[in-house]
């Protein structure tokens, strides 16, 4: 149960991490006037935040894998 929320954390955190960087990359680079707003919002949901989740999940699997067992839980 551990290893599943550790993992589900890194999920979690690479989504924000993900759905900022969308949010800031829309901000930047769009020239978009009419609907910014939901350019960014759509961006963050269904384009960076995702990609940053995939990214968390594998940093989560990775850290997990490295971790030593715990010989009292054991």
């Amino acid at each position: 149960m551990r290893k599943f929320a550790q993992v589900v954390f890194w999920v979690s955190l690479g989504f924000l991490v993900g759905a900022m960087a969308g949010v800031l990359l829309v901000a930047v680079l769009s020239s978009n006037t009419h609907d910014r707003s939901v350019e960014m919002t759509m961006t963050a949901a269904f384009f960076a935040g995702p990609i940053g989740a995939a990214i968390g999940l594998i940093v989560g699997l990775v850290r997990i894998r490295r971790d030593k067992p715990d010989p009292v839980n054991s």
